[in-house]
């Protein structure tokens, strides 16, 4: 499978669910359940790898203002939703997080930016296809601190200053 493949079978899901991240999931696992396994673990890698560049600071301070607060789950579930929302969204993200501002037609904190199930559901898959647990995917773990340089979530005004765009339209 290759990156457009990969961007194809969540732009599909993301459509058919009409936006619902839990459905988006369900259909991501319909769709990989037409693979063999072997596809399977190659979406989980595109997958795996996409989510694990998306470990960065400035990602997570975005998530925070979006979110109004972002734990360490929280963050985790935001990368997944953040795949789910396809190519443009995922790479314009990691580009510049403020530019979610513009990338984003509608998000309502609490429907939107927890895609907990789109993360499992290459495993789900894989497991209803083989009836055995998705082997090892030999991708080097993420890193154990967020890429980038930390700086407090937790005060407003240096996220309003580093998002403005994210600022006024989310939280203003």
């Amino acid at each position: 499978m290759d990156e457009t493949e990969f961007w194809e079978l969540v732009d599909a899901s993301r459509e058919a669910a009409g936006g619902d991240s839990d459905e988006q999931a369900d259909q991501l696992v319909e769709r990989l359940l037409q693979l063999d396994p072997v596809g399977v673990l190659d979406f989980a890698r595109h997958f795996e790898s996409r989510y694990n560049r998306a470990y960065r600071w400035d990602l997570w301070g975005a998530a925070w203002v979006l979110l109004d607060g972002a734990s360490d789950d929280a963050f985790d579930f935001f990368r997944c939703w953040l795949i789910g929302q396809g190519r443009e969204v995922f790479e314009g993200a990691l580009h510049d997080p403020d530019a979610l501002a513009d990338l984003l037609r509608d998000f309502d904190e609490e429907v939107d930016g927890d895609g907990e199930e789109l993360g499992y559901a290459a495993d789900e898959a894989y497991e209803q296809l083989t009836g055995t647990v998705a082997p090892d995917l030999g991708i080097p773990p993420a890193a154990l601190e967020p890429e980038g340089t930390w700086f407090d979530l937790e005060d407003e005004s240096g996220l309003a200053a580093r998002y403005p765009k994210l600022w006024d339209r989310f939280r203003g």
